[in-house]
């Protein structure tokens, strides 16, 4: 063994310090990804850093949070939300987590906001339209069932959550968090990176988007997606704790006779909302941005016409709506923030 002077292993650690230097300045910042398939969308979470190995692991354990509000809340396979749906059939009241209990107050007073037009105690008449199955078969309702979930009007104000124990003063009553969740996937997602110390992140599920910090010096930069064509209208940037979430007919539906029948329903009629091609929304820093992206958009998209003032009452200024003629019509300060696609332009700017 040849030993070494200590001038020579002087040297041989200045060099050792001069590459480790040179291998952490040639470490780079970039965009790390993560897809996966939850909620029955796509998943798409990004971070921007210089670690690979500390992004995959944030990363993973985002995605199993995702996992497990799936398995928590699915509306059809066996759940803790599926046991409630059952109890609550029976008339029977049933104790659930804490965190059930919050989010199915959180949803009430949601449902309230936006007249129940969107309403997750629905789960009978989405049920009812095929869209309550893994593998999708278009299906027009038996008119007789159709009318006895209309005439029983089951509602979110039905049910009774002292605490942690849920009733229903209607039995009819059977929820659906499908248009809820994803929004409150993107908070617990925001909640997780931070804690874990990520700054600059973009989650995606199947639209509803939120940011965290930036990507470098640029803003995170998202489209919003054309309903008809394979293109975006517009790009915006997305900047720290901002939220958008978008509702369309595009998403979810099925054909007949050269009929569409979309997911999000009308429970004024019990059928699919028309009038509208697609809503987006965006949702500046506030708390619960996430949820607030997903489930207000519903309402504002099932009001037709009269979308602009079911935004307002949530608090949402910057919207963009597509009419089932084509016509773009977009609030003042959204269209201050987009970059439209050649060929796309607004045809009406709203306060």
């Amino acid at each position: 063994m040849t030993l070494l002077a200590p001038w020579r292993r002087l040297r041989a650690a200045l060099l050792l310090f001069v590459c480790a230097l040179a291998l952490g300045g040639c470490a780079r910042n970039e965009v790390h990804r993560q897809e996966a398939y939850v909620f029955g969308t796509r998943v798409d979470v990004s971070v921007y850093g210089d670690d690979p190995a500390e992004a995959r692991r944030v990363m993973d354990a985002v995605l199993r949070e995702f996992d497990r509000l799936h398995a928590a809340y699915h509306a059809w396979q066996p759940s803790e939300l599926t046991r409630l749906n059952e109890a609550l059939a029976r008339g029977e009241s049933m104790e659930v987590s804490e965190e059930l209990a919050s989010l199915l107050r959180d949803a009430q007073a949601m449902a309230a906001t936006g007249d129940e037009l969107f309403d997750p105690a629905l789960g009978r008449l989405i049920a009812l339209w095929g869209f309550h199955k893994d593998e999708f078969a278009p299906v027009v309702p038996d008119p007789a069932e159709l009318q006895a979930v209309i005439d029983a009007a089951p509602r979110m104000a039905d049910l009774v959550i002292d605490g942690r124990t849920v009733s229903s003063r209607n039995p009819m009553v059977q929820i659906d968090l499908g248009g809820y969740a994803k929004g409150y996937a993107l908070d617990r997602a925001a909640a997780i990176l931070r804690e874990m110390g990520i700054a600059n992140a973009l989650v995606n599920i199947g639209g509803n988007v939120i940011a965290l910090g930036a990507k470098g010096e640029q803003p995170w930069r998202i489209g919003i997606q054309h309903p008809r064509e394979p293109r975006p209208l517009a790009t915006l940037p997305l900047y720290d704790g901002e939220a958008v979430g978008t509702s369309g007919d595009y998403q979810r539906y099925f054909e007949i006779d050269g009929e569409r029948y979309i997911h999000l329903l009308d429970p004024r009629t019990g059928h699919p909302a028309r009038g509208t091609q697609a809503l987006t929304i965006l949702v500046t820093p506030r708390p619960k941005a996430g949820t607030l992206s997903d489930g207000p958009s519903k309402p504002a998209f099932i009001a037709g016409d009269d979308w602009r003032d079911y935004t307002r009452r949530f608090g949402i200024d910057h919207a963009l709506r597509v009419a089932a003629d084509g016509r773009v019509e977009v609030t003042r300060a959204l269209r201050a923030r987009l970059q439209w696609v050649p060929g796309s332009q607004a045809d009406a700017v709203v306060d």
